[in-house]
């Protein structure tokens, strides 16, 4: 049983905490809505972590519940040995949830982007004329910073818990047939929960206007920038000093790579033969582990390597499936000039990793007649439902349903009435390429089954360019 230990905030003696420099008196002050972007982000971060645990350790102890009971029937003493401890051992862990944790890491400790993150708020300390009017908040926003980092320890913690407690379940139901489905949920409920923390830590790095523009502004600070050398997480692990180098002692232990090289000799000798096959050996490794790593890139220990086939996208939220785009398409009636554009705008819901479901308008803008005659007009509007889904590499096939008033609309009343429109039954490929880090750009290819059968008739290849972010 792992035990999480609430305390009141204590006071940090920290003989590397700035004192005021005037010498920041010209520099540039951060935005003012940084800190409060911050709070709000690590708060509400604290709240969905919080919540997640709670519900992972209540699935736990509902699904140990009810495998006591069936062993019960068969062996009480074995059900009573086996889970009476973990139901115990869960329950105060799901109590303990409620209570706040004190993070034994430094501030700044909790890795990747939120000890760079801790390290910032710890270099504002004593340098209040780089925040300005918001300078009053620092405090309030490094106790949520602290808050946090104690969360996600306990998070750390609790996965380590489930992980170990998980292996001696195998180990000691071995012997009981009927628990393989209850361990497997127990596996999935572990490896999800893995999963959806290392999501919210990955969320932190997701920067707004002001955060990032902050962030900006400190890194251009020479002094800022060896303040994050000397104490940052990294730093704390080899103990560098405020020179910013490792010292002899520092590195005391570490084996060089002579070292290393030195000791392979003692094991080979000078047979070359031997060498190509340790070689061979740790190249065919190290591709295992790239292959592995790159199925499985959250995963932290090998004890949370999943035994079903994962879907990524159960740890997405409602909002983080939505997919939002649009595209445009041109109709034409002569060899060179378009007639009509139709401009439409999506969004979509990704139902699986290789599946998109969605609805979108359009609007259909006249151009004109030709060269000589262009004209701006209201030609129709549209309603629209698609599916997406992955082929190969980039890759899709495409298909919906379309609803589409193709006369001019002069009113709005005319859109009430069905006699004006027309359908599509739409069906063809799509290749994505990647535009930026957020924005998608997509061609798409679509053939209309029902357009030789509206009146007028249409043209049943469609060419459409899109994006989606």
């Amino acid at each position: 049983m792992i035990n999480l230990h609430s305390s009141v905030d204590a006071p940090r003696k920290d003989s590397t905490a700035p004192v005021q420099d005037s010498s920041f008196k010209n520099a540039p002050q951060l935005p003012a809505r940084y800190l409060s972007q911050v709070k709000q982000k690590s708060m509400r971060t604290e709240q969905q972590v919080n919540k997640r645990t709670d519900k992972a350790l209540s699935r736990l102890l509902k699904q140990e519940k009810k495998m006591k009971a069936r062993l019960w029937k068969v062996d009480s003493v074995a059900a009573g040995n086996i889970f009476s401890k973990s139901i115990d051992s869960l329950g105060s862990l799901k109590a303990g949830l409620k209570n706040k944790v004190t993070s034994k890491l430094p501030l700044g400790g909790g890795g990747g982007y939120l000890d760079t993150l801790g390290s910032s708020l710890k270099f504002l300390e004593g340098r209040g004329e780089l925040l300005g009017a918001s300078k009053g908040k620092l405090a309030d926003v490094t106790n949520n910073i602290e808050a946090l980092q104690g969360k996600l320890q306990q998070a750390d913690q609790i996965k380590a818990y489930i992980r170990e407690h998980k292996k001696q379940l195998k180990e000691q139901l071995s012997q009981y047939a009927g628990f393989t489905k209850d361990l497997q949920k127990i596996n999935k409920e572990a490896y999800y929960y893995g999963q959806q923390i290392s999501e919210y830590k990955t969320l932190l790095k997701d920067k707004k206007k002001a955060e990032a523009k902050a962030m900006e502004l400190l890194k251009k600070m020479p002094v800022y920038n060896d303040f994050i050398r000397r104490n940052s997480q990294l730093a704390s692990l080899f103990n560098l000093g405020s020179s910013g180098a490792a010292t002899a002692q520092s590195l005391e232990g570490l084996q060089t790579r002579s070292q290393v090289e030195q000791l392979i000799q003692q094991r080979l000798g000078n047979d070359p033969g031997a060498r190509q096959v340790v070689s061979q050996q740790m190249d065919q490794a190290r591709s295992q582990l790239n292959e592995l790593k790159s199925k499985f890139p959250d995963l932290d220990n090998a004890g949370e390597m999943p035994d079903f086939k994962p879907n990524p996208m159960k740890t997405k939220s409602f909002l983080q499936r939505l997919e939002f785009g649009g595209n445009i398409q041109f109709q034409k009636s002569n060899r060179y000039f378009p007639t009509t554009s139709d401009i439409a705008g999506q969004i979509g819901y990704r139902f699986h990793k290789n599946g998109t479901a969605g609805i979108g308008m359009s609007y259909k803008l006249g151009l004109g007649t030709g060269w000589d005659h262009i004209a701006i007009s209201h030609q129709g509007v549209g309603l629209r439902s698609f599916v997406d889904w992955k082929l190969k590499g980039t890759f899709f096939v495409n298909g919906g349903f379309e609803q589409n008033h193709v006369s001019t609309i002069s009113r709005v009343d005319e859109l009430k009435s069905w006699s004006g429109w027309q359908g599509s039954a739409l069906l063809g490929v799509s290749k994505k390429y990647k535009v930026s880090a957020k924005l998608k750009g997509n061609i798409m290819l679509l053939y209309d089954f029902m357009a030789r059968g509206n009146m007028p008739s249409t043209s049943p290849v469609k060419l459409r360019l899109g994006y989606c972010f």
